[in-house]
């Protein structure tokens, strides 16, 4: 068929499928008509971003528009090869003057007709998408609003027609008189717009509380409510001190006021490192507590007033010896130290040994130290709330984010900064000339930058901010300064207001800002340095997340070049600790195609900057030793002692799993790493090994089920055993029974595992018990005891958190061929057996794994790959040398299998495949494909339709857009 009849019958197929029939019509589900909603794992903004991807031309013509979801749509309107039309109007003044410099913007660099439609009602919410066959239309209730993309509670409907149909042919009409009835948006206008402009009154709100002094009662935030209950709970439990983990942005100051409130000291001492945060920190203290301003004192080098109620000191002043010694050591029963992670330092110990008040309460963004003190120790290992940036945005209490990964400047000579560039490379005109555009790109077009950018060492931060003075940004000469460390204290805070104040654009530095700093008003952060930390990363970030008046959202800009701690970005930026390259992966390729991020942030990387990353993770070791011992010292830091699996676990830190299986066991990891004796014998080792490497990463309670009631009872019945499952909601066929008991008792395994493991339990006359080695290991060692138990607890929580209990397999999990034998009742040495698809008639089910890249020449043409076409069908190849009268394709198409699909990108990925869910067969062909030398085989292909459709993330990761 031709591209027009193949698009024809698709389109065919899906009218069936949307109008007609849904049961029984296999089309392709691209025009079909759907709802789109801001649901699940799909949005309105990813509805848009899969049409972009497919359409030649598009028109949006939207009665409202926030510069904030062009933001979102920035970068992927960026890689858009084709015309746009972007239609609005100024209708009851929502559109902000702002909004219309964003759009005038996209004209300017990427070449789309920008229009002001001139009706006095001007309200339609549609997105036309138009491509050689067809036209496909988004309509409904969304507005161009970041909210209506990716938050709001919207209806629209998506509809597909072929070229010449009637309703494409209505578009068509519809299309050219909004562009007849609308008139190109200039900057003339906009500027006539901007000094008219009043903004439309905000919603209703109720009265806030007023005080007896009629001032507005500060109420707590979601965080600050749960830290406050927090903090009472350890001070009942006896704490005396304790230390409170928060986001920078996330008002942890207010919530150290409103504790102090809550408990009303007699005196109060706040210390901080530097004092220009403290007449900040006073106004917001006695916006909480109120009282005459003269309860409120200072202790600096030049003012001193120990003797108010609440004492607001810098460490400089306060530490030295005849400043110190000047307070008893009962002066204060509440003291708190900000920014605690710097309490290691000499000034700060001599205070906290000195003082001995009733609660001392530490404060910080970042306990991590790369000086190897240990921030947790000093409050007693106390962390009674931790509040990480990923939660935060969730909670919406921090300034939303734009992050634009791009890829560095790539040099005439095909070179690109890496790591060890030159600096004459850093500081090149070339260089220079892209980070300008960039900055006129993806900057905000309607408001004056306040920006850091963040470089990789002092020359070129001083020679780039030179450079940058030589050129203009949207009309304007761009004022610039360099900063670092040799700069005095004066000349940085001068250089930081004269940012707030607007006689600044940007702030070029290296060495500080990462913390300590406060710049509300900041509103670009750019990053032109390579990634060593992902602690310093979200500090960097953190600069720029506070909220302030008038500031709508964060540009961040990433300059990636071929760097190789690019993995250290997601790491970052998703808060994934889990030292598990697949989960990196997944969470990089979906949030991109998704587009949003909780808070209405966004993360989006032109294509080469995200294959780095992507080979940086692939390059990376993860699970390296190192990484892991250094993960080991830092929870042992937090925890005060040697961490167990479930600390890991609950503290959102390494999977437990990748622990657990590293080496023998969890024990042993902490024997090589920490020189820890595990304490075990040869045998307890061997019976922990396979509780850690068959139990903990089974992917299924049953075994769990099963140890816990042979912990709770001697003997278990398979009777029994079958009830336990029903109970618990779990599959309780014979095959679950069969499997768990040959898991913990070690039947059906490869030979070289019965070398390796003990069993635990085993199974006489239809009852299952433990074996006596561990009974007796069980109860007269408490080291193993311990092990064992950590195992069962983490396990059994992990497996509940992260897979579904009433079926074998939960869509968008990992599983190995090893996995699907145990899990659908096959002996685990049937591995060896499934090569490409195992099919079980006599049990009624089937197992299809299949490998989209292939590494080598399997099929000569792509037109022979195994694809998924859809959320909901795949097309997908038996066997070579295959026909339709083959057995296992004759069983595959003949009778009623529960027909489970895995997938995986590439051999690269591992032994590990994706689960999309189960399928049944459809439209089977024979056909050939190529095998060297001129010859070809038979072979079967066919379209597999999912019962349910995949996750569109999962989709996404596999079949990416652009």
């Amino acid at each position: 068929m031709t591209d027009a009849m193949d698009v024809s019958y698709q389109l065919a197929l899906d009218v069936r499928f949307g109008y007609l029939e849904e049961t029984e019509v296999a089309g392709p589900r691209h025009f079909n008509p759907k709802l789109v909603l801001n649901r699940d794992d799909r949005t309105v903004q990813h509805a848009l971003i899969e049409e972009l991807d497919r359409c030649d031309s598009f028109t949006f013509s939207v009665a409202f528009v926030s510069a904030a979801a062009i933001a979102q749509l920035k970068q992927h309107l960026v890689d858009f090869q084709g015309t746009g039309c972007l239609i609005t109007s100024d209708f009851l003044g929502f559109n902000r003057p702002e909004a219309f410099a964003e759009l005038l913007n996209l004209q300017r660099h990427l070449g789309f007709d920008v229009r002001r439609h001139t009706a006095k009602g001007f309200h339609p919410k549609g997105y036309v998408f138009e491509g050689e066959h067809g036209v496909t239309a988004v309509v409904g209730s969304s507005n161009l609003t970041s909210a209506a993309l990716a938050d709001n509670h919207e209806w629209n409907l998506k509809v597909s027609a072929a070229t010449g149909s009637d309703l494409a042919g209505q578009f068509e009409d519809l299309l050219t008189e909004q562009i007849a009835d609308s008139e190109p948006l200039t900057q003339e206008w906009i500027d006539a717009y901007a000094a008219i402009y009043v903004a439309p009154a905000p919603a209703l709100r109720s009265k806030p509380e007023l005080d007896d002094r009629g001032a507005v009662v500060i109420k707590p935030n979601s965080m600050q409510q749960d830290a406050l209950l927090s903090l009472d709970f350890v001070r009942a439990e006896g704490a005396r001190r304790a230390i409170i983990i928060s986001a920078t942005g996330t008002g942890k100051t207010i919530l150290s006021a409103l504790d102090v409130r809550a408990v009303n000291p007699r005196r109060l001492l706040f210390v901080v490192h530097r004092e220009q945060i403290l007449d900040r920190t006073i106004e917001e203290y006695h916006r909480v507590l109120g009282g005459s301003r003269r309860d409120y004192g200072k202790l600096t080098g030049a003012l001193k007033q120990p003797d108010r109620r609440y004492v607001f000191a810098t460490i400089q002043t306060l530490s030295q010896s005849g400043v110190l010694t000047g307070f008893a050591p009962d002066t204060f029963d509440y003291v708190i130290i900000d920014e605690a992670h710097r309490a290691g330092a000499a000034g700060y110990q001599r205070v906290i040994a000195h003082l001995q008040p009733d609660f001392l309460l530490g404060m910080t963004a970042t306990p991590e130290r790369m000086d190897g003190f240990n921030v947790f120790e000093l409050f007693d290992h106390n962390v009674p709330y931790e509040i990480r940036l990923s939660h935060a945005l969730e909670a919406e209490i921090l300034c939303p984010f734009h992050y634009y990964g791009i890829a560095d400047v790539t040099y005439a000579d095909g070179r690109t900064v890496a790591d060890g560039t030159d600096l004459r490379l850093l500081v090149s005109p070339e260089r220079v000339a892209h980070l300008v555009r960039a900055l006129g790109l993806y900057g905000q077009a309607g408001v004056a930058p306040r920006g850091l950018i963040f470089c990789s060492r002092k020359e070129e931060a001083k020679a780039l901010s030179d450079a940058l003075n030589q050129h203009t940004l949207r009309g304007q000469q761009l004022r610039t300064v360099a900063l670092t460390g040799d700069d005095p204290v004066a000349v940085r805070e001068q250089r930081v207001a004269e940012l707030e104040s607007g006689a600044l654009d940007y702030i070029l530095t290296v060495d500080i800002f990462n913390e300590g700093v406060d710049i509300p008003t900041v509103n670009q952060v750019i990053m032109l340095r390579q990634t060593q930390s992902a602690i310093i990363f979200v500090q960097q970030l953190g600069r720029g997340l506070r909220q302030a008046a008038g500031k709508e959202y964060l540009v961040v800009i990433d300059f990636i070049g071929n760097y190789s701690n690019n993995y250290l970005i997601p790491i970052a930026l998703f808060g994934d600790d889990s030292l598990n390259r697949e989960s990196l992966r997944e969470k990089l390729n979906e949030t991109v195609e998704g587009g949003s991020l909780p808070g209405l942030s966004s993360v989006s990387f032109d294509e080469i900057a995200r294959g780095r990353i992507l080979n940086s993770i692939t390059a990376t070791k993860l699970d390296s030793l190192p990484n892991l011992k250094t993960a080991l010292l830092a929870m042992q830091r937090r925890v005060g002692r040697v961490p167990a699996l479930w600390d890991f676990h609950r503290f959102e830190s390494v999977d437990p799993v990748v622990l657990a299986t590293k080496t023998q066991h969890y024990p042993a990891l902490v024997q090589q790493l920490l020189k820890v004796d595990a304490g075990l014998s040869v045998d307890e080792s061997k019976m922990l090994a396979l509780l850690s490497h068959e139990v903990l990463p089974s992917k299924r309670l049953h075994e769990f089920v099963l140890l816990e009631l042979l912990l709770d009872s001697s003997v278990v019945s398979a009777d029994q055993l079958r009830e336990a499952f029903a109970a618990a909601g779990l599959p309780a066929g014979e095959a679950q029974v069969r499997s768990a008991i040959d898991s913990v008792g070690l039947r059906g395994y490869p030979q070289a595992n019965l070398t390796k493991y003990l069993p635990v339990a085993s199974e006489h006359d239809g009852e299952v018990q433990f074996t006596e080695s561990f009974l007796a290991s069980y109860a007269s060692s408490e080291t193993f005891r311990s092990a064992v138990d950590d195992v069962l607890q983490t396990g059994s929580r992990l497996t509940r958190q992260r897979f579904r209990a009433d079926m074998p397999f939960t869509p968008g999990m990992q599983y190995s061929r090893r996995d699907a034998a145990h899990l659908l009742g096959w002996p685990r040495s049937n591995e060896a057996t499934i090569f490409g698809y195992k099919i079980d008639v006599a049990a009624g089910v089937a197992a299809i794994f299949v490998t989209l890249t292939k590494s080598t020449g399997v099929a000569a043409s792509t037109a022979y790959e195994d694809q998924l076409l859809d959320l909901s069908s795949m097309r997908w190849f038996s066997k070579s040398n295959r026909t339709l009268q083959s057995k296992d394709v004759r069983a595959l198409l003949s009778h009623p299998l529960d027909l489970h699909v895995f997938v995986k990108q590439s051999d690269a990925d591992g032994s590990d495949h994706y689960y999309l869910g189960r399928a049944t067969p459809h439209d089977p062909v024979e056909t050939t494909m190529p095998v060297g030398g001129g010859k070809v085989l038979p072979v079967v292909t066919m379209t597999l339709r999912f019962r349910e459709p995949i996750k569109q993330g999962l989709f996404d990761y596999f079949h990416p857009m652009g």
